[in-house]
């Protein structure tokens, strides 16, 4: 594997999230997150991805396709026992079942009559109701609304954590909350940037070592690794 930029040779007093933002999107470029044909299927495919490559719900997502069942009405008209078949690959099927359904009460009882067209206008009080949700935890939640409504919102998942530690960013726990604050607080508020950070981070937790990695003496440092060098691409969205 051919050596390219050292994302390591930053001075510590200079090394920030806006940083290694920037030096993640130049290196590995747009990641075109979240996949999805309609808002609808980001917002099941938030639900489905929980404990499971997606892969699995590439494959869920698929078969409802297939049986042309894709839809809020269709699936909470569906037997719960069906349901649990078609999305069976990604895990959890029976819990998915039921949830799913739950999922979609919920934006029906909140006036929901199309997704596509669908306006949050109280993002905060909506997260909190969204998160009283059966099955429905922080990271679920505002994959939901970052992605499917492009609420800017940080999603925080264990790359996220793995990101902090092993660049040592200065944060006092890494709660879920504390975590999300800490990002927001460091960037723009733009859903777009949001969006593409997370899918970055994703990226380099798939392709980087565990080990910290920090310049900082943290009791856990490592000899500096090289991130691969690849192709550069248009880095539309740095800041």
């Amino acid at each position: 594997m051919k050596k390219g930029m050292d994302l390591f040779k930053i001075k510590p007093k200079t090394k920030n999230i806006l940083q290694l933002y920037n030096i993640l999107l130049k290196e590995y470029g747009p990641q075109h997150w979240w996949p999805g044909d309609s808002v609808f299927e980001i917002v099941i495919g938030g639900l489905l991805t929980q404990n499971t490559n997606w892969g699995n719900v590439e494959k869920a997502i698929k078969k409802l396709k297939e049986e042309k069942l894709l839809s809020p009405e269709k699936i909470l008209a569906l037997n719960t026992e069906r349901l649990q078949t078609l999305i069976r690959s990604s895990g959890y099927f029976r819990q998915k079942a039921l949830r799913l359904k739950l999922l979609i009460e919920f934006f029906k009882n909140e006036g929901c009559k199309d997704f596509e067209h669908f306006k949050i206008k109280d993002p905060t009080e909506f997260r909190k109701k969204l998160l009283n949700v059966k099955g429905i935890g922080p990271e679920t939640c505002d994959s939901i609304l970052l992605y499917g409504f492009k609420i800017p919102v940080f999603v925080i998942d264990a790359y996220t954590k793995r990101f902090v530690k092993y660049y040592c960013l200065s944060v006092p726990d890494l709660k879920y909350e504390t975590l999300q604050n800490f990002f927001q607080s460091q960037l723009p508020k733009d859903h777009k940037i949001y969006n593409e950070y997370h899918a970055l981070i994703v990226k380099w937790g798939k392709n980087e070592k565990k080990e910290c990695h920090c310049l900082s003496a943290c009791g856990t440092h490592r000899p500096a690794k090289e991130i691969p060098r690849s192709k550069k691409h248009n880095a539309s969205q740095t800041i």
